[in-house]
């Protein structure tokens, strides 16, 4: 096992990270910018490295400044959280190259998985359903000749892209000629590759994932599935696991998430998306290859903690767990705690937080990295932290966040809170008849 290992991130992640390493008696460093000088990570981790300034150009994803951090402090291993580094596989290369451990899947997987395009030519070579669309597009003419074939509406993804960066919907062939152009100027900006692919635009579904782990040796397991539908633009805001499909339906996605991890021999964790429509149809989207901001859900109704087996894969102390051996109890939901004014259109409110108390009790869950006088910087995403309940059924889950909410109190930015306090007392959302266009459809707002 590591001795020592650095965190490649900052805010909630790198400090859930710092947790479950010291509890395994591995010491930390951790990375930050000016502007994260005072946050949790830095104040609790044994060891902290400033890499630049507040821009993440400049710090984050600074990756020579990275890499003589965890060779200046002697760290064996780099754990990359999600986001910044978690999904660059030349970071990870540069790894393997300096003697460092990358905690994750190999370059080669990333490579492979890392681009939507590459990611539907391995589904499909899996025996992975797919939505029906395209490879990279060369330009606005190949895109316009897609269109016809595919139908629209379409939407336009950034092929290297995530968290609802990069993507357009078009509905006519005048959109298309502006909308292409705008979609591959945003690849550029948010992932410096300019590359776009195209696929069929559905109006309504439900966005299901599965969580995989692997030893890189063909082994993998599913840990569930998580519904993650509710959502603004593209980007999710309630996760909860398991889903309310159908048990067969549920069955097949999670075999068909597992077949195709297996496939491309992953190691570490993984979580594999997919869109299901009203019909029972389903079609795999991406797969991230990294933890992801919802795993908690899964540790809840699994008992596992996803970071402590990231630390052990990558140690090469394998995956001695079977399929058999994966247990799920109760369900589990994340609100994930934004610094937004819902009312505003999602607004991101940086600032002071004056007072902070979060919700406790049983079956209640906090990952956050704020604390009262913690000021959140304008320069990063919008999390402040994570609520998660558990419980035994999804109707007890849905009483319990609703109190964990209203017994949480942050004073200083907008938040979330609101919002989420009227979507538990939603009735579409009690019956679970939720789709990615809630918001919009289901909500008044």
């Amino acid at each position: 096992m590591f001795k020592k290992i650095l965190i490649a991130n900052r805010g909630e992640i790198a400090l859930r990270v710092i947790r479950t390493a010291r509890e395994m008696g591995i010491k930390t460093v951790v990375v930050y910018s000016t502007a994260d000088e005072k946050s949790l990570p830095v104040l609790l981790a044994d060891e902290s490295v400033c890499v630049g300034p507040p821009a993440s150009n400049a710090s984050y994803l600074n990756i020579p400044n990275i890499l003589s951090a965890a060779l200046m402090t002697g760290a064996e291993g780099i754990h990359p959280g999600y986001g910044f580094m978690a999904e660059n596989p030349d970071f990870a290369e540069m790894c393997r190259d300096h003697g460092i451990v990358f905690i994750g899947p190999t370059p080669e997987s990333m490579r492979a998985l890392g681009s939507k395009a590459g990611g539907r030519e391995i589904a499909a070579n899996s025996n992975v359903p797919v939505v029906p669309g395209t490879g990279v597009l060369e330009d606005v003419d190949a895109a316009l000749l897609a269109a016809k074939q595919v139908g629209y509406p379409v939407l336009l993804k950034a092929s290297a892209g995530g968290g609802g960066r990069g993507q357009k919907v078009v509905r006519t062939q005048e959109e298309l000629k502006s909308a292409f152009n705008q979609a591959q100027e945003e690849a550029r900006l948010y992932f410096g590759d300019p590359a776009i692919i195209m696929e069929k635009f559905l109006e309504e579904f439900r966005h299901v994932e599965v969580q995989v782990m692997g030893d890189g040796n063909g082994h993998v397991i599913h840990i569930g599935e998580r519904d993650c539908s509710i959502q603004r633009r593209n980007q999710k805001l309630i996760e909860e696991a398991p889903s309310t499909l159908p048990a067969t339906l549920r069955q097949e996605i999670l075999d068909a998430g597992v077949r195709l991890a297996q496939h491309v021999n992953y190691a570490g964790a993984g979580t594999l998306e997919f869109i299901v429509d009203r019909d029972g149809n389903y079609y795999f989207m991406e797969m991230n290859t990294r933890i992801q901001v919802e795993h908690c859900v899964s540790e809840m109704i699994s008992g596992l903690d996803f970071v402590k087996m990231q630390l052990q894969i990558a140690a090469g102390e394998g995956l001695p767990l079977k399929q058999e051996d994966i247990v799920l109890r109760g369900h589990s939901i994340e609100c994930r705690l934004n610094a937004e004014d819902p009312d505003k259109d999602f607004r991101p409110a940086a600032g002071k937080i004056d007072d902070v108390h979060f919700a406790g009790g049983p079956g209640v869950r906090v990952d956050s990295h704020v604390y009262t006088g913690y000021v959140i910087p304008p320069h990063y995403d919008s999390l402040i932290g994570k609520l998660i309940v558990h419980h035994d059924t999804r109707e007890q889950a849905i009483a319990r966040m609703k109190r964990a909410l209203e017994e949480t109190v942050i004073h200083g930015p907008k938040t979330t809170i609101p919002l989420y306090v009227k979507i538990m007392d939603n009735p579409f959302y009690k019956r679970g008849a939720v789709m990615t266009n809630f918001l919009k459809t289901r909500m008044e707002m």
